[in-house]
């Protein structure tokens, strides 16, 4: 096998691992029995419709894969709309009230369903929350003139009401009484959502401060199949799209999808942790030293046997001598002839007497003595008889004259 195909083998079959690698870690499995609203997900369960429908407005988006402990750390790199899309895992007490800290400070949250707790911080809880299947659906009103939205199988309701609310928190593993949520006290409380009896599918709670905490009580307006086939992203995506500067923050780390160190992360790690990894670095280094040092070639360059090609007087000279062995002299000595005449820019065919008077022309155009004597030569070889040297002859005088006409080149070509 060549080099070339083995060089080229070696580069298709790092592309293929390149390939696999950067796909095969974008790509995503999907379940039909995954239900987490999550914007990884592109299911029909799943909401990544939102996260690019967002993305095409031009709005900043991250996913946070990380817990909300650090939320108010750095207020540069606040975000604007924390969205918490009722996660499987309820948020801790620590990370609420890094979100009533969020909310006192100006900054806007979403959050559907119980939204890991949240719901239950500012005052309402879901009315549905403790049933396992949802069978009953509400009608809802039209929040504005030619939107219809579909009907929504959960409402909300104050959370000081006992009921389904407080079991479905207790069976959900959450705690039903947060203190760090008593300093939360709404100023102002609007309803975005109606259900045909008026009953509040969708609440919007402003704070001192200017931050606000938007429920909805039914997470299915977040899925992907509702945001394909109904009017809902019309009258969701305002909720979302934040209001001054800053970005729109996914809580994905409460839907199960944490920080994941890659394969390429987890190998530098090793290598740089492990006696065994420092062998293998330094044994990679060494390799890489020999091999730049290998490829320096040092020293002048190496002697190899010259190969030039055959001048054409050479190829000339052999044929005389074929010519010669065949008894062909005078035709040898003919075509010589006709060989440097046309080699010098002359056509046409000349007869003998013909080449005779040219090559007498040619004695006189000659500028040294040694060409005017290798012309005076070849016009004896022509006109005189002789035996079959003849042909060696006049291709050896025929080659003084084209030495002297064109002087041979240099070694270095020129």
């Amino acid at each position: 096998m060549s080099r070339r195909v083995e060089l080229l083998i070696g580069v298709l079959l790092a592309v293929t691992i390149v390939v696999m690698l950067v796909f095969g870690a974008q790509t995503e499995q999907v379940s039909a029995l995954d239900t987490r609203v999550s914007t990884l997900s592109s299911g029909p369960d799943g909401s990544k419709a939102l996260y690019d429908v967002l993305a095409r407005l031009g709005v900043a988006e991250e996913r946070r894969r990380q817990p909300l402990f650090d939320l108010n750390r750095h207020a540069r790199r606040r975000p604007a709309v924390l969205a918490v899309l009722d996660p499987p895992i309820d948020l801790q007490a620590a990370e609420l009230e890094q979100i009533v800290r969020f909310v006192r400070a100006g900054g806007v949250v979403v959050a559907a369903g119980s939204g890991g707790g949240v719901t239950r911080c500012v005052g309402w809880v879901t009315a549905n929350a403790a049933r396992l299947v949802r069978v009953d659906t509400f009608a809802v009103q039209r929040p504005a003139p030619g939107l219809d939205l579909p009907p929504v199988a959960d409402y909300l309701r104050p959370a000081g009401v006992a009921g389904k609310g407080d079991a479905g928190r207790r069976l959900r593993g959450g705690a039903i009484d947060v203190d760090e949520c008593n300093a939360l006290t709404p100023v102002a409380q609007d309803t975005l959502l109606r259900l045909r009896n008026g009953r509040p599918a969708v609440l919007r709670l402003r704070y001192d401060g200017g931050g606000s905490v938007t429920l909805v009580a039914d997470v299915v307006y977040f899925r992907n199949r509702t945001w394909r086939a109904t009017d809902v992203p019309a009258f969701v995506a305002p909720l979302l799209v934040p209001t001054g500067r800053g970005s729109v923050v996914w809580d994905e780390y409460h839907q199960g999808y944490g920080e994941e160190p890659s394969v390429m992360g987890a190998l530098g790690a090793w290598l740089g942790r492990t006696p065994l990894g420092w062998a293998l670095l330094q044994l990679a280094a060494v390799a890489v030293v020999a091999l730049a040092a290998a490829a320096i070639r040092f020293g002048p360059a190496r002697a190899v046997i010259e190969r030039r090609r055959r001048s054409p007087i050479e190829h000339l000279e052999a044929l005389a001598a074929g010519l010669e062995g065949a008894a062909g002299v005078d035709t040898s000595v003919t075509l010589t002839v006709s060989s440097l005449r046309r080699r010098l820019g002359r056509t046409g065919v000349l007869s003998p007497g013909e080449q005779a008077s040219w090559l007498a022309a040619l004695e006189l155009a000659l500028p040294t003595t040694a060409g005017r004597n290798a012309v005076r030569r070849l016009r004896d070889i022509l006109n005189q008889p002789g035996g079959p040297e003849r042909a060696l002859s006049a291709a050896q005088a025929v080659e003084d004259v084209w030495t002297e006409l064109r002087p041979p080149p240099t070694r270095r070509g020129y």
